[in-house]
């Protein structure tokens, strides 16, 4: 509780940090925040080429179903792999100043949180333009999946943020297991075709149903199952503790391996 009464109280130095990383991402670069919106959709392009007319599915309305699968996961990827790097990034500050640590990891993830709001501007003007329809009902649940998705980001980046002081390979080691953790879970393909045998794997992963939500609302058009979106809210609770845990264990000598 005391930690986040101190997280409440330094709460305008995450503004300013999520400001600062928003507004410096792509500073210098000509198109500029342009880029928030041309990355994803050169992936969707590669994807949709690759799965369509290389690997052919049956999936009606394919960059569709991609699209609203592949936004939330470059924000859960960007979260774990910016968000590790996030302590030793701050190094300077974390050695000058007395702050909760965890304001860092916490600023890093919101900026990637906002950075996904800002792209699915871009997922319903495709829903629009294509004539691909709203459940405005089902649409309601959409900011409850982003918040279960939040809370299991933050959970870790907390983790990995405050390892990454004492063990510096583990940032590019997430490099890898970001791309094995894509194809184990289900964005460029349907979870249909997974093996039985390997689904309560597959259901392991809070990914899996978090995709599963975002797809059941912009995609097929339903409010998400409550079992689904609960399994998810509930893994992605543990983690949160587990990761906050971790980082109040770390964080006391942060400055002294910085």
């Amino acid at each position: 509780m005391s930690t986040i009464k101190e997280l409440y109280a330094y709460r305008q130095m995450i503004f300013s940090l999520v400001k600062k990383d928003l507004r410096g991402r792509y500073k210098g670069s000509v198109l500029g925040f342009l880029w928030t919106f041309i990355n994803p959709l050169f992936q969707l392009i590669v994807y949709t080429i690759v799965f369509s007319k290389i690997l052919p599915n049956n999936i009606d309305k394919y960059y569709l179903y991609l699209f609203v699968a592949l936004i939330p996961w470059i924000f859960f990827s960007s979260s774990i792999t910016v968000g590790a790097a996030s302590i030793v990034a701050q190094k300077d500050l974390v050695k000058k100043i007395y702050f909760p640590r965890m304001v860092i990891p916490i600023s890093y993830v919101t900026s990637c949180f906002v950075n996904m709001l800002l792209c699915f501007i871009v997922i319903f003007a495709v829903i629009i333009v294509t004539g691909a329809g709203i459940n405005f009902l089902a649409v309601l649940t959409l900011p409850v999946i982003m918040i279960v998705e939040y809370v299991f980001a933050l959970g870790m980046a907390l983790l990995t943020s405050a390892i990454t002081v004492y063990f510096r390979d583990l940032e590019h080691i997430l490099g890898i297991v970001s791309m094995a953790w894509m194809y184990l879970t289900p964005v460029v393909y349907s979870k249909s075709i997974v093996p039985p045998r390997y689904l309560p794997i597959f259901n392991l992963n809070p990914m899996t149903h978090i995709i599963d939500c975002y797809r059941t609302v912009l995609y097929d058009k339903q409010v998400p199952d409550l079992t689904t979106l609960l399994w998810a809210a509930g893994l992605g609770v543990l983690f949160l503790i587990i990761g906050a845990l971790v980082f109040n264990k770390l964080q006391k000598h942060f400055a002294e391996e910085l």
